[in-house]
């Protein structure tokens, strides 16, 4: 069953993200900035603390409830990837996926 909501999807190269050299950091995509652009000019309304959206996310077989965070740095949202979805579907570091996320 689709999760209610606007749906986009796109493409991305999966990376590694750490904010200082002491973390372990995060595994990651960063959303295509047209389309963070977007998401953010049509749904800041519904950010939470530190840009914070929840969105249903999918990759391959798996969908699971997740949040994009918004970076200044970047200036686009970026979507953590869960190592239980990783490890699913078989997703390494430099890969590049196809995800669809809902709004």
């Amino acid at each position: 069953m689709a999760p209610i909501g606007l749906k986009y999807e796109f493409s991305a190269a999966v990376y590694h993200y750490s904010s200082s050299p002491e973390m372990t950091g995060w595994t990651m995509v960063s959303l295509p900035k047209d389309l963070a652009a977007a998401i953010r000019n049509d749904f800041k309304d519904r950010e939470e603390g530190w840009g914070r959206m929840k969105i249903t996310a999918e990759i391959g077989n798996s969908q699971w409830q997740t949040a994009i965070w918004f970076d200044t740095k970047q200036d686009t949202y970026l979507l953590p990837l869960k190592a239980a979805i990783r490890k699913k579907e078989k997703i390494i570091e430099n890969q590049i996926v196809n995800i669809a996320i809902w709004i």
